[in-house]
């Protein structure tokens, strides 16, 4: 089979395969082609990926004689035409907001499976793109922070004084929000954490944090791990007890999301107009609507001297780590369900894994997702 990677479409400077990663899917007995300079904006040089094996071509004749082809964002819809018919695609499709592109592959009878859909399991864990990646991206969204504030994160005594720590602030403890807590306790900071689920406190106090609890009385987490929608009443309660929090903070990290649904505005701006000058706010949750009110992808934001920045591109400034962890997650996907006899990818629509996460197949949608 022959598995195909291009270069991104939109500002990602990601890409779905790695050397070190092109090696073993060879092994595996795939043939690997690839858009030429694909990796060059990571300092990836083509001759990398030419001395194990793989091949170039031009892209819309990849597209054309590919089985599988990959990418980190969904295909689009001309990519999509220029593909042959039940060939197999893998992305970070988003079925809830890229219907067209579905339809697209319905039409030309294309398996596409999300990323996003992959089920977080411990048979999964090594396929859970989502997880790699919001690892990361909490990582980054941390040493942004550090790079607009205007003081270290880290209490320093020097002959001059001592320099308290910069306070942070992080709503959200998925997987984003606990390596952003884990960066900046290792930064120095002194670290506070707020989620609507109880049950990751015990998680937050093991990273050096303090947990801001509130009392919203029931709340509960989907079966991908993400919290669900509050009431109006828990959200004004919230607002109020996280609005004294955010006054005193220097950095505010919102990663708050709901599968499937737009991102809960949990920052308004009154809150923003409370805080100290100089203070800095990410919101990590502007590609799903914001977690802030009035933030806007890829801009700096000015309110009464507190920055709101919400970048769409968290992961560009360590692109060759998010690339090396996503096409290893690839990677362990289609091995896990590679048949090594037919030397094909068994798509079995009785594995509860892959029937979660494939949204179109034979014309057909497939995910419970898209029903």
């Amino acid at each position: 089979m022959k598995i195909a990677v291009i270069k991104e479409s939109i500002d990602d400077t990601r890409v779905a395969m790695m050397p070190k990663i092109a090696q073993k899917f060879i092994n595996l007995g795939f043939e690997i082609i690839l858009e030429e300079n694909l990796a060059a904006d990571i300092d990836v040089l083509n001759e990398e990926f030419i001395n194990i094996g793989c091949k170039f071509l031009k892209k819309k004749e990849l597209l054309s004689t590919c089985d599988i082809l990959l990418k980190v964002n969904a295909p689009t819809i001309d990519e999509i035409k220029s593909l042959k018919e039940n060939a197999i695609t893998i992305s970070f499709l988003d079925p809830f907001n890229e219907k067209n592109i579905v339809d697209a592959l319905l039409k030309k009878s294309i398996t596409s499976i999300s990323m996003q859909l992959i089920e977080r399991s411990t048979i999964a864990q090594k396929m859970d793109a989502l997880s790699s990646q919001a690892n990361l991206a909490g990582y980054s969204s941390v040493i942004l922070a550090s790079k607009f504030l205007k003081k270290v994160f880290p209490m320093m005594t020097t002959p001059s004084g001592t320099l308290s720590p910069a306070k942070v602030f992080i709503i959200g403890a998925g997987v984003a929000g606990l390596q952003a807590i884990a960066t900046a306790k290792r930064l120095g900071a002194r670290v506070e954490a707020f989620d609507t689920r109880d049950v990751v406190e015990e998680q937050i106090k093991s990273l050096g944090a303090k947990f801001l609890k509130i009392d919203l009385g029931k709340t509960e987490a989907t079966a991908q791990g993400y919290a669900k929608e509050l009431t109006k009443e828990q959200l004004e309660k919230q607002r109020l007890e996280i609005k004294k929090a955010i006054s005193t903070s220097d950095v505010v990290i919102t990663t708050a999301q709901v599968f499937g649904r737009k991102a809960p505005v949990i920052i308004t701006k009154d809150m923003l107009e409370n805080m100290k000058s100089g203070s800095i706010v990410i919101d990590m949750a502007i590609q799903s609507g914001g977690n802030v009110e009035g933030s806007i992808a890829n801009k700096i934001v000015d309110i009464k001297n507190v920055k709101v920045l919400a970048p769409t591109t968290l992961l560009d400034d360590i692109a060759i780590d998010a690339s090396v962890m996503y096409s290893s997650n690839l990677y362990n996907l289609i091995d896990h369900f590679y048949d090594k006899e037919t030397k094909k990818l068994n798509i079995d629509l009785s594995n509860s894994l892959l029937k979660k996460a494939i949204l179109t197949h034979s014309g057909q949608i497939i995910s419970a997702f898209l029903k």
